[in-house]
Parts: C-alpha cells; sequence; structure tokens
C-alpha cells in the first residue's frame, strides 16, 4: 500500500501532537453507527425531554459499523507511518463513547489531562509511563458532524513535548492520571498559555489521530444535536523503543524524543 500521509503532515504530527483525518472513514458507516448508539443510549431521539444528562458513557462495541470504521485502509496506513508497519494491533471495535448533549449542567469531566493507557494492580486510576504502555496512539472517531459548538474535545497543540520530562523520572512504573495533571498543572505545563488551544471540530467519518501524550479536554455541549464520538486507543505491540540502534524511530518516538531533548 502506498503512503497516505504526506511528511509534511507527518511533520504536523510530529510538532503538533494531532492528525487530522478527513474522511478516514464512511459517512453511512457513521449514520449507521449512530443509529445503534441512539438505541443503546436508551433514548428516543424525536423527544428532546429524554435528554437529561449532560453525557451518557456508552461502553465498547464491535458490531460491524464500529469494526469496519476502525479499519479502513487509510487508517492502517496512517498507524503503519505514524507507529511503525508491526508495532500496532487491528481495533475488533470501538472503545467507550461519551455521547454528549446540550445540558446546563456541568458534565464533570471537562478537566485538562493525559489518557492513561493501563491499570497497575490495586490502582484506581489509569496509569501513563515514558513508553507509553497499553496505547500507540489516542484516537477520536466523530459519528455525528461536531461544530465548535457541538463539544469538540479540546487539545493544547504541542503539549506532548512537554510530557516526557515529567514522566522521566518515574521510568518504567509511569504515574497515575491524576498524579500527572498536578504534576503539569504546578509546573505551568497543564493548561499552558503558549500552547495553542486546537477544537476537534469536523464532519461525521473524521477521526483525529493524537500522541498518546497530548494534553485535551472536554466541555459541555452548547449546540443543538448530540455529539457522538468514540476515544479508542490504538494498542501496540510493544513498548515505545526511545534508542533504536538503527535510528527507525517512528514518529510517536520522535517526539518523546524531542520531548526529552534528544532529536531536534
Amino acid at each position: 500500500m502506498s503512503d497516505v500521509l504526506t511528511q509534511q503532515q507527518i511533520e504536523r504530527f510530529t510538532e503538533d501532537g494531532y492528525l487530522h483525518l478527513e474522511g478516514a472513514f464512511p459517512r453511512e458507516l457513521a449514520e449507521a453507527g449512530r443509529a445503534l448508539l441512539w438505541e443503546r443510549t436508551g433514548l428516543d431521539p424525536s423527544d428532546r425531554t429524554t435528554r437529561t444528562k449532560p453525557v451518557v458513557r456508552l461502553g465498547g462495541y464491535a458490531d460491524e459499523p464500529f469494526r469496519l470504521a476502525a479499519n479502513t485502509p487509510v487508517l492502517h496506513g496512517a498507524f503503519d507511518q505514524l507507529v511503525g508497519r508491526g508495532r500496532w494491533l487491528p481495533r475488533t471495535g470501538l472503545g467507550t463513547f461519551p455521547v454528549r448533549f446540550p445540558h446546563p449542567d456541568d458534565p464533570g469531566d471537562a478537566g485538562w489531562h493525559v489518557e492513561g493507557s493501563y491499570l497497575p494492580d490495586g490502582a484506581h486510576w489509569y496509569w501513563t509511563n515514558l513508553r507509553s504502555r497499553g496505547r500507540a496512539l489516542l484516537m477520536l472517531f466523530l459519528f455525528s458532524d461536531v461544530g465548535e459548538d457541538e463539544a469538540p474535545t479540546r487539545i493544547k497543540a504541542g503539549s506532548h513535548l512537554d510530557v516526557p520530562r515529567f514522566l522521566l523520572p518515574v521510568g518504567e512504573d509511569g504515574m497515575n492520571g491524576l498524579s500527572l495533571a498536578g504534576v503539569l498543572d504546578r509546573a505551568g505545563r497543564l493548561d499552558a498559555p503558549d500552547r495553542p488551544t486546537v477544537l476537534a471540530t469536523g464532519r461525521a467519518g473524521d477521526v483525529y489521530l493524537c500522541h498518546p501524550f497530548l494534553v485535551h479536554a472536554a466541555q459541555p455541549h452548547r449546540g443543538g444535536e448530540p455529539r457522538f464520538m468514540a476515544q479508542p486507543g490504538l494498542d501496540p505491540v510493544g513498548l515505545l523503543e526511545l534508542d533504536r540502534p538503527d535510528g527507525d524511530h517512528s514518529p510517536v518516538e520522535t517526539a518523546v524524543r524531542r520531548g526529552l531533548g534528544l532529536d531536534r
């Protein structure tokens, strides 16, 4: 398969920490998936009075629309270029869907954070480490059109370059998401004013491929129609390798190296 990403797109991913792939999966799959999700909310799409909460979380699903959406040739090609051929595992479906509705109440989950990727024994919060155990990419799959008022995920562009130096001292053990957010906040790197905030807007069928260390946040829904989005991780075959003898570092690894001052 020929490359689907240009070198400019790859460099932008390395520097910004995210890549917006328009039309990464067919809009028809988004519509079919959205119909299934409406059923599983237990709500009536035609009755707005049933929308009594700002967010409804649905579990991961492997129905055909979700399985096919996660495995298009465009996405597989992008995974190869960003993570490395043979270094990621195909998804059988998509993860949690936080379905967001227009609502006056605070959703209670709109703080800046880095996504955790593994759960040590006895832990209650997901953890993250420097070699990104358990996550090759964070992905945002849009199953509805998302404008600026439809609760688009907020992204701190370039923030993934700040995170590695705070994970370096804790090594393979890593730290939990709450602790990492606290460390970043005290250092002024959680909602860093020099890192621009980008809104993950787009059309149903678009996908945002994000570096696993990207600082991001939800926000309240101020628009009209509900927002349907999946936010799965891409599973890695192994841990990030930050000192490959052959120098064949993936863009994900190169970004971590840049954050540590090992690469320009």
